[in-house]
């Protein structure tokens, strides 16, 4: 079965470089990469064709196009594969992941196939995940995925019209994340069957909530919207919305006890990110 891989990217160069060079270690041999290039210049272009690799490589420009869900939307359209992922350009795929994922397509008959962010330790890092294997369901859609981890029969993607264009990372809108679980809760509303398991993982940098500074506690606001809106916007209730308000707001107050200052700002952002998202009112900068 052919996977096509859809990175959409900005900014970075010797990341995307790093990820082409350990997809050469990849031990499934049917799949391709689609980079979505979103610079003004072209000397992403230039650095990876460079390297010499023995898998398909296609490069779309796309300057005038900005977003994460954006740019994967236009790949998914020059896409060939049967499965369609979309890895973050800052990730690294380990060499047994594609194959794992396609032995849980068929294992469990799921429509889409959902892992978790690690440390090479393991670990999981950047959300909190679910420790066992399990159907997705509207309950956990929020601990069982991360975008650049969602892997889709091609099919069920196009179905679902692909990503909200309006939601995650470089957006035009206060929704900075969570364009993973928004188009999950879609595809379980139609129907379609999700499973998540923790084995499959890949490798991402740990974003530094321990010690945030300035622009990490930012980041933890706008990204919170993003799970506010989500939460809004499939009609989850206030409820629902109250259990990602409490951790956070405990986890502010835990925090300032141990006289971490900056980690109970962000947890402090996080809370009323989410709440921001929630309501549709931001208070401050909207980005």
């Amino acid at each position: 079965m052919k996977v096509s891989l859809v990175m959409s990217t900005l900014g970075r160069i010797d990341e995307v470089v790093e990820f082409i060079v350990a997809l050469k270690q990849v031990d499934h041999n049917d799949f391709e990469l689609i980079i979505v290039d979103q610079n003004a210049d072209e000397r992403l272009q230039t650095a990876c064709s460079a390297i010499s690799v023995d898998f398909p490589v296609h490069y779309l420009r796309s300057p005038d196009a900005k977003g994460a869900s954006r740019g994967r939307n236009i790949g998914v359209a020059k896409a060939s594969g049967e499965i369609v992922c979309f890895p973050d350009d800052d990730c690294v795929y380990p060499p047994s992941l594609i194959k794992k994922v396609l032995g849980r397509f068929d294992e469990t008959g799921s429509d889409i196939v959902c892992g978790r962010a690690a440390a090479p330790d393991g670990r999981s890092i950047n959300g909190r995940f679910e420790t066992s294997a399990q159907r997705v369901d509207l309950r956990n859609v929020f601990t069982t995925q991360i975008e650049w981890l969602v892997f889709f029969k091609r099919e069920v993607f196009e179905q679902l019209d692909g990503f909200d264009e309006d939601i995650g990372v470089g957006a035009s809108t206060p929704w900075q994340s969570c364009e993973g679980p928004d188009i999950t809760i879609r595809a379980i509303q139609a129907g379609f069957k999700v499973y998540y398991d923790p084995d499959l993982y890949a490798h991402h940098p740990e974003l530094n909530t321990r010690d945030p500074d300035d622009a990490m506690r930012a980041k933890g606001r706008r990204y919170a919207r993003g799970m506010g809106h989500v939460i809004r916007k499939h009609s989850y209730g206030i409820l629902y919305l109250t259990n990602y308000l409490v951790r956070p707001v405990g986890g502010a107050c835990l925090s300032l006890l141990k006289g971490n200052i900056n980690r109970g700002i962000y947890y402090l952002n996080v809370a009323i990110g989410r709440a921001e998202g929630y309501t549709g009112v931001c208070l401050g900068s909207r980005k």
